[in-house]
């Protein structure tokens, strides 16, 4: 049995009660009519009661035990099930790091939906009402996304800056940043969704620039988006002078990969007084300090260092397993080559430089063969790396600080695969910017989630927490006679119970 609305054409909507008796639906009972919406939920309501009273009627009729008895009638007065592990456990998380001093319900829920449910708006509002009975209309949230308090941008990132500061004994000294790109599902362009190099390979998509401040550790500190044909060059020194003006500190050190290496740049990092570390383009220096490398006699796990200038060093290690790891990409990437070459689907019309297509030669009008010459060039520089730096940091200090930006690249990786922050669907700036800033608290949690477990000790993934999280389910019912509410969480396994006592959950 079950409550069905049935409208008219005038507007009344009627409540009946449908059931099958005998294998086809029949209208058992109406409950009533009214075009009032809040009368028509009251006789929705009546009729749920009318079918609990029809079942328990049926029920004595049956030769139940007093126990069965029971128990049928226990079942009979639940009122929902709702998954209730991830507001337990993310809702903790979040409120720890201090997010729930933005006392926004909406935000909360569309925040800790990013790390359960990622994906589209109205995806999420059926997630919302099955699993956990909030009942939002997609064009509510689209509504608040317009409205989205501009405010929260600064106070989630000084919550950001505050909680890490505190999880790294009080200070932040080593600033790490990079650049990624977001496509968007559309062919509409506007003054800051445009086309640009995309470093997912989606030319043809509108995109922006996201660019993210971390910290060691990979914990994010601030963000910023930019249109997406911006140079990723002059994406870098705003974020960093802001953030350092911000928060008032003193003697950084900024990090990041080859992408951000400018002769500007690296200008810029110099008069405004910071220390740097850069990915070096070695195989682009100059003739001179290529042969210099070259020559250079350092085994595995050594480095040396090159003066550039007066104030910058270029520092250059050797490492056999990169060495091994670069012979494997390059062999790989010419079986590819050689396959495309065979087959004829390799021409001159669709040769350019990326890649291992640098190994290319052509010879006359057609002929495509691979260089053999550029392979033994490039055999000279397998296991070197290069960084480029104004600190007077050891060389060890150097790479093992430099090591650490993997962080952002698995942050980026985190936000794009786990999150779903991408493709964005959205047109509007402002819902843009709001998408963005509850990617980053998203993140923020998804960080401090894995933080905790490593410190517990467990071997969990925060993926696999939160997936066991999300079938913990509490039930709650509703006493007949008194209308008592009583909730009950299922811990049915040993994963759910061990999730719930690692972290304190009920």
């Amino acid at each position: 049995m079950f409550v069905r609305k049935k409208n008219n054409k005038s507007g009344v909507i009627s409540i009946q009660v449908i059931g099958k008796p005998n294998g086809k639906y029949k209208l058992l009972k109406t409950i009533g009519s009214s075009s009032d919406p809040e009368v028509t939920k009251h006789l929705y309501h009546l009729g749920l009661e009318w079918i609990d009273d029809e079942r328990n009627k049926n029920q004595k009729e049956f030769d139940f035990s007093d126990e069965e008895q029971l128990l049928l009638s226990a079942l009979n007065q639940i009122d929902s099930i709702t998954e209730s592990g991830t507001d337990a456990l993310l809702g903790k998380i979040f409120d720890e790091i201090g997010f729930n001093v933005i006392n926004d319900e909406l935000f909360r829920l569309l925040v800790l939906s990013r790390l359960t449910k990622p994906g589209s708006k109205l995806n999420l509002t059926n997630y919302l009402s099955v699993y956990k009975s909030r009942e939002y209309d997609v064009w509510e949230i689209y509504r608040y996304l317009d409205k989205f308090e501009s405010t929260y941008k600064d106070k989630v990132q000084d919550i950001s800056y505050n909680h890490t500061v505190k999880i790294l004994g009080g200070e932040i000294h080593i600033l790490f940043y990079d650049v990624t790109t977001l496509y968007f599902e559309t062919d509409q362009m506007d003054e800051l969704r445009v086309s640009g190099f995309s470093k997912e390979g989606r030319h043809q998509n509108p995109q922006i620039l996201l660019g993210l401040l971390v910290s060691i550790g990979g914990y994010p500190l601030a963000y910023e988006i930019h249109a997406g044909n911006k140079f990723e060059g002059k994406t870098m020194l705003p974020i960093i002078e802001s953030f350092k003006s911000k928060y008032k500190l003193e003697q950084l050190i900024i990090i990041a990969d080859s992408g951000l290496l400018s002769k500007q740049n690296i200008k810029d990092l110099q008069s405004k007084g910071y220390e740097y570390i850069l990915g070096a383009r070695i195989k682009s220096e100059t003739d001179l300090i290529k042969k210099q490398i070259l020559e250079l006699e350092i085994k595995s796990n050594q480095s040396v260092f090159i003066n550039k200038d007066e104030y910058t060093r270029l520092l250059v290690s050797y490492s056999e397993s990169r060495a091994k790891k670069d012979k494997h990409n390059r062999e790989r990437g010419l079986k590819k080559l050689e396959k495309q070459i065979v087959s004829g689907k390799l021409t001159k019309s669709n040769i350019n430089n990326r890649g291992y297509n640098k190994f290319l030669h052509l010879e006359g009008q057609i002929q495509v063969e691979i260089d053999k010459q550029k392979i033994m060039d490039d055999i000279k520089w397998d296991g070197l790396k290069g960084f480029v730096t104004n600190t007077r940091l050891s060389n060890e200090e150097i790479i093992a600080n430099y090591a650490h930006l993997w962080n952002i690249e698995k942050a980026f990786r985190v936000v794009k695969s786990e999150l779903e922050v991408r493709p964005i669907y959205h047109r509007l700036e402002r819902r843009i910017q709001a998408h963005i800033c509850i990617a980053f608290v998203s993140y923020k949690v998804y960080k401090e989630l894995e933080r905790q477990l490593k410190l517990k000790g467990s071997k969990l993934s925060p993926t696999k927490a939160i997936e066991i999280a999300k079938s913990i389910f509490t039930i709650q019912a509703k006493t007949s006679c008194s209308k008592k509410v009583v909730k009950r969480t299922l811990l049915m396994n040993n994963d759910q119970k061990y999730l719930a006592d690692l972290f304190n959950l009920y």
